[in-house]
């Protein structure tokens, strides 16, 4: 007892010296050894609150996905916490941010029949959507003919500021929100000084202020909706991917202000307890920086939720076309890119000679009707903010009555039709840069509006300069059947793997481009203040509406095949996926037009017409990923941040990366090595179709190496439902031509007559970072 309490004095009396010089507050994570309490106390808060700080400082305390606390204290006072000999890590509580009718059928649903008649429409599988909440009056979330809430549910329907227990149903079995982290950061966005939201633009409730957190629910699983449309865009019959899940909402995000780590580890510790069976994220890093795992709250919480079998699907982020832009990189996360679906919604620009070029707008208001109008573009002054048509930044005597031409970037697309609109100009030609090449999304803007690609920004710019150029816009509505289909949307985060490129990121796409779905009342579908339009669907794109497609795909998979793990599920999702577009040609880059490499799409673009029958799937046990993370140098207090146990790592032999039982697989070779370079792989599969199968290997090596499989054939009973083989992969490291992407690409499939069970082939010279 007597060294309990010096221990008291002294961490208590550190912390209390610590306020003296430093008494700016700031929000920290502090990992904790939970078998460490002393047995005096009865609770892990009643010890975090005795030896760590006072009960007045924490924020949130976690015992399921993660073991310790969040706490607003000094910086002083957190590296002094830092030596408690039961402290495993402190991290600083970081801000991140939102990654933003036909799709379903797009990726191979069909009435009646397939995975959502097997799966009966995803019907009891709960779906906890991490996200800036619900609007619950929505049709998409009414809970008709729908059978009573899953006996397992332990959650709650928690109310505030117009929501009610009312507004929880049989579809949205839960709702939480999560707001100590936000308030304890001062200040973003809807969060006051004072430590309160502002009232004015959001709900202290689960109640959706934003439309983000709407649009991704009803993405994943709305009911059918007839009448659908966004101002009569993509009119139709809405329905999300799994109609008859259930929702568990957890509001972390919050509008204008992102998501913060300690409110998002708390929303997994809530999810997990309250029993869902797949995590809907759409977050990630705002600043393209990827931390290690046992620094990332996302990566830590997810690893508790799929440990305890929960599916964690996430963005790949929306920083693309570049290289190695991909995030939420931990292998045990289902990490989503997006592509395009063959809907549209074309506009077209005719200049003052009788040139048209081709560009996409949702506008939904009074149209030119061919009247042509000046053209001017504001950038050819040099101003760069006139270029992008920044607040304050258009003279009014000059586009006053005319069509302007704004640069993309650095402001909201829709933002930058208000600015024209507030300078007297009548509409809007948005051009692309370079970077976003011909990648186009539309938008609901606010004035005549419409968006081109690179080459046509330059064209349209080139004319204008001329002289007395004029221009008008016809919107040309709703064009399904566009080829090709789908192409990977030019935002969508790539390859390769900045943390450990050993493991293939993104692991696939889904349709992420003008997804329609349910929207708040809160807002106008611009998002902008100044939007007072009341719309029930909008029309947004991102891997944040990729993310939920996937969502919904592993809820009809986890209802056909409840046994399934998480890592079954993904490898069902990614063997069986698509690398052609409708058309069967391989698919292309919306960025520049050209073909695509696994770094772009990962193992293909998601197809559920195959994914309930895989016929084999690359499964995973916890301890397969405390090797992997042993095999990336890890120590064990380390993989106890991540894990909640302590681990042994392997002192002789120490396990590869390349080796963990991934459905994609990737040779790395250090850039230093010349000569003729080897390399022996393992993976494993189970056999989940018949159970008297035979499988034979079908290799696409990559160009200019070797791929050898042993054993060439697996043969399945019932008494053999899990074998092993291996791949040799041999290049010579002075003559491969990596290319453009630094890598070359082959595939690996075991065929039986009936699946094609295909993992993606990725060799590359890089040195891990």
């Amino acid at each position: 007892m007597a060294v309990l309490i010096c221990t008291l004095f002294l961490f208590l009396f550190a912390a209390g010296e610590a306020v003296s010089t430093d008494p700016t507050l700031k929000t920290y994570i502090f990992r904790v050894d939970g078998e460490s309490k002393p047995s005096i106390f009865p609770t892990h808060y009643h010890w975090y609150t005795s030896e760590f700080t006072e009960s007045t400082s924490i924020l949130h305390v976690y015992d399921t996905v993660f073991r310790g606390f969040s706490a607003s204290v000094t910086s002083s006072q957190a590296s002094a916490l830092e030596k408690h000999p039961s402290v495993l890590a402190v991290f600083e509580d970081r801000r991140r941010q939102l990654h933003t009718t036909r799709s379903p059928q797009f990726v191979g649903l069909r009435n009646q029949r397939g995975l959502w008649s097997e799966s009966d429409y995803g019907s009891d599988v709960i779906i906890g959507v991490f996200d800036t909440g619900i609007w619950p009056e929505r049709r998409s979330f009414t809970d008709l003919n729908l059978g009573p809430v899953p006996k397992r549910w332990k959650g709650v329907c928690q109310t505030g500021v117009k929501f009610t227990a009312r507004n929880c149903n049989r579809k949205i079995v839960g709702a939480r929100f999560f707001a100590k982290g936000h308030e304890a950061s001062g200040g973003f966005g809807g969060i006051g000084f004072g430590g309160t939201i502002n009232d004015t633009v959001e709900f202290r409730s689960p109640r959706d202020a934003d439309g983000h957190g709407t649009h991704t629910a009803s993405t994943a699983a709305g009911r059918y909706v007839f009448k659908a449309s966004m101002a009569g865009y993509a009119s139709g019959i809405a329905k999300g991917v799994a109609p008859k899940a259930r929702l568990a909402i957890y509001k972390v995000c919050w509008k204008s202000a992102g998501c913060f780590d300690s409110d998002i580890l708390a929303a997994f510790d809530a999810a997990v307890n309250d029993g869902v069976d797949v995590i809907s994220i759409s977050i990630g890093g705002g600043d393209g920086i990827s931390s290690p795992y046992y620094l990332d709250p996302i990566a830590i919480g997810a690893y508790g939720a799929v440990s305890r079998g929960v599916f964690v699907s996430s963005s790949a982020g929306n920083d693309g076309p570049n290289g190695m832009s991909v995030t939420n990189l931990a292998p045990w996360l289902t990490t989503v890119g997006a592509g395009t679906i063959d809907r549209n919604f074309p506009a077209e620009v005719i200049l003052g000679d009788g040139r048209k070029l081709a560009g996409v707008s949702l506008y939904a208001g009074p149209s030119f009707s061919g009247k042509k109008y000046p053209l001017i573009y504001p950038g050819k002054s040099g101003i760069l903010s006139a270029s992008l048509c920044m607040e304050n930044a258009l003279d009014p005597n000059l586009v006053r009555g005319k069509i302007v031409i704004c640069d993309r970037g650095s402001s909201p697309r829709v933002a930058k039709g208000l600015v024209v609109k507030k300078a007297g100009g009548v509409g809007m030609i948005l051009s692309n840069g370079v970077s976003n090449g011909e990648g186009l999304v539309g938008d609901a803007h606010l004035i005549p509006a419409c968006s081109v690609g690179s080459d046509e920004g330059d064209e349209i710019k080139a004319y204008a300069a001329t002289g007395r150029a004029t221009a008008t816009i016809n919107f040309q509505g709703t064009v399904i059947g566009i080829r090709p289909a789908p192409v990977v949307a030019s935002f969508s985060g790539r390859g390769p793997n900045g943390m450990n490129p050993e493991i293939l990121k993104p692991d696939l796409i889904a349709p992420g481009v003008n997804i329609l779905a349910a929207w708040t009342d809160a807002v106008g579908p611009t998002g902008l203040d100044s939007d007072d339009r009341k719309m029930e669907f909008n029309i947004l794109s991102g891997t944040s509406m990729s993310c939920p497609h996937v969502s919904g795909a592993a809820a009809l998979l986890k209802s056909a095949h409840p046994d399934w793990s998480p890592a079954a599920i993904k490898s069902a999702i990614m063997t069986t996926a698509s690398t052609v577009n409708k058309q069967l040609q391989p698919m292309t880059d919306e960025s520049t037009g050209n073909a695509t490499t696994p770094y772009d799409f990962g193992a293909g673009h998601l197809n559920l017409d195959l994914a309930m029958d895989p016929g084999l799937v690359y499964d995973l046990t916890n301890q397969d990923y405390v090797s992997f993370l042993c095999s990336i140098g890890y120590g064990a207090k380390t993989i106890q941040v991540i894990t909640r146990s302590p681990a042994a790592c392997p002192m002789r032999r120490k396990p590869v990366p390349e080796n963990l039982n991934y459905p994609s697989i990737a040779a790395l070779f250090s850039i230093g090595k010349k000569g003729v370079l080897r390399k022996t792989l393992i993976r494993r599969v189970k056999n989940v179709g018949d159970v008297n199968s035979v499988y034979n290997v079908k290799v696409e090596a990559p160009k200019g190496v070797s791929v050898a499989v042993r054993p060439g054939k697996l043969v399945f009973s019932d008494k053999v439902r899990e074998l092993s083989y291996y791949v040799t992969v041999k290049m010579d490291g002075s003559s491969v031509m990596m290319g453009d992407s630094g890598a070359v690409f082959g595939s690996l499939s075991w065929v039986d007559g009936k699946h094609v069970v295909r993992s993606p082939i990725v060799v590359t010279q890089l040195d891990p970072m």
